[in-house]
């Protein structure tokens, strides 16, 4: 099949290279010339384990390729996936402005009956929308489903290729794009069904609530790591005992610094702003987004405390910017709320983190001091904070790191350490949930 698939950025990305891995004929097509004249160099422009690999192969294969052209693409096409950036704008709402694009593009250009799959996170009633401008430019021969991503940034690769579920929108008596899109995915439902079919609205609902329950999820633990602090219990036994229960499991109940990324803080504020047009109340989302909004103050706060609220001159390390592990990705992340507030207090900041770099000194520029190896960055340091649990953060030389501080305490916003005995070994340490904390 020839798949089109407009924007390259992270869901597209990984998208595109996905359907050719499957033996597609797949072209990435975007406006933005600068990141299509790196991927034609062979430069991925994000980090993601398992893409650039992928995509090698797949443009020497030649079932993959890059391209600003982005009519001709169109006009080949049998499905077009929209994964086109939805930026949130200043009221909460999805900023639909390029999705609007696409669909007029498509309208023009399409000649051939074809899909086009809404891949971008869009609010409820986009598909009706864009079925609306197609309308306009008479294109009857446009089919028009919703097939929302589900990728975890970090494992994106094996999501798209061995996915738990694949949402589809499509009307129950579009014959055409069912067909065309089940034999797309195929392939990855060899060993199961996969395909979950609903319709359209439905199906753009389902991905802001699946990301706003599993938001939800960490606020609370959030919140039930406070009420710990302040009861002397721990919230990893909490966890642990909560997590064991079948009904609940274990997963998104780790306590830290908040949640971060392009998904989570973005899609539970559409989800607000959607239901608050219909005139309907979301009382647990907008708490889920005010814990959060608060939680990401927390490993400020600590510090502020430890040091009597005085940090003008301390030198802070940070271990970890990128929003989570296994992606260079730092929007929204805590890291940057806590080096914000760093620098409003008259602190300095010494950071790594092993892919989020370049991205950390575009954010800071001169601001802070970015190194190369974690252990330069807790010279002479005040205080060491981890905030991001990349694996080699998890087991370091304590010895060595106590040595080099000025004053070695550990503030750790993952509780990693909390079982190491740190404060036997001379350290001040204190995480977020746990006694002593």
């Amino acid at each position: 099949m020839k798949v089109c698939v407009i924007g390259v950025g992270y869901v597209g990305l990984v998208t595109g290279t996905g359907f050719a891995e499957t033996g597609n004929e797949v072209v990435c097509a975007d406006i933005d010339e600068k990141k299509i004249t790196a991927l034609n160099e062979g430069k991925v422009p994000i980090f993601e384990p398992g893409l650039e690999r992928l995509i090698r192969a797949n443009v020497q294969g030649g079932r993959l390729r890059f391209t600003t052209d982005v009519e001709p693409s169109i006009a080949e096409a049998d499905v077009i996936f929209v994964a086109v950036g939805t930026p949130a704008r200043q009221d909460g709402a999805a900023n639909l402005t390029y999705v609007d694009d696409v669909a007029e593009t498509v309208g023009k250009v399409a000649k051939k009956p074809c899909v086009l799959a809404m891949k971008s996170t869009v609010p409820v009633g986009t598909n009706a929308r864009v079925r609306r401008i197609l309308e306009r430019c008479s294109a009857d021969n446009v089919h028009v489903v919703s097939n929302p991503e589900f990728l975890k940034e970090g494992d994106a690769v094996n999501d798209f290729m061995r996915p738990d579920r694949i949402v589809i929108g499509c009307d129950a008596d579009d014959h055409f794009a069912r067909d065309l899109m089940r034999r797309l995915y195929h392939p990855l439902s060899l060993s199961q069904e996969k395909i979950v079919w609903m319709a359209p609205a439905s199906a753009e609902l389902t991905k802001y609530v699946a990301n706003t329950m599993l938001a939800m999820r960490i606020s609370f633990m959030n919140e039930v790591a406070t009420l710990c602090e302040a009861v002397d219990a721990d919230v990893n036994d909490v966890r642990l005992g909560v997590g064991s229960d079948t009904r609940i499991g274990p997963r998104f109940l780790f306590a830290g610094p908040g949640y971060g990324g392009s998904c989570f803080p973005k899609d539970v504020t559409a989800l607000v702003h959607v239901a608050h047009e219909h005139s309907v109340q979301m009382d647990l989302a907008t708490a889920t987004d005010a814990v959060n909004q608060r939680q990401k103050g927390i490993l400020l706060r600590k510090l502020k405390n430890h040091f009597e609220r005085d940090l003008h001159g301390k030198k802070v390390a940070v271990w970890g910017i990128a929003f989570k592990p296994r992606t260079d990705d730092i929007r929204e992340a805590p890291s940057l709320t806590l080096i914000d507030g760093l620098l409003a207090e008259g602190a300095t900041v010494s950071a790594h983190d092993p892919e989020a770099r370049d991205e950390a000194r575009e954010r800071f520029g001169a601001q802070i001091e970015i190194v190369e190896d974690p252990y330069d960055a807790v010279t002479e340091a005040d205080a060491l904070v981890l905030v991001t649990e990349w694996p080699q953060y998890q087991n370091p030389n304590f010895e060595r790191i106590k040595n080099a501080m000025r004053t070695p305490f550990v503030l750790d916003g993952r509780n990693i350490y909390s079982t190491y005995g740190l404060r036997a070994q001379g350290f001040a340490y204190a995480g977020i949930g746990v006694p002593g904390s």
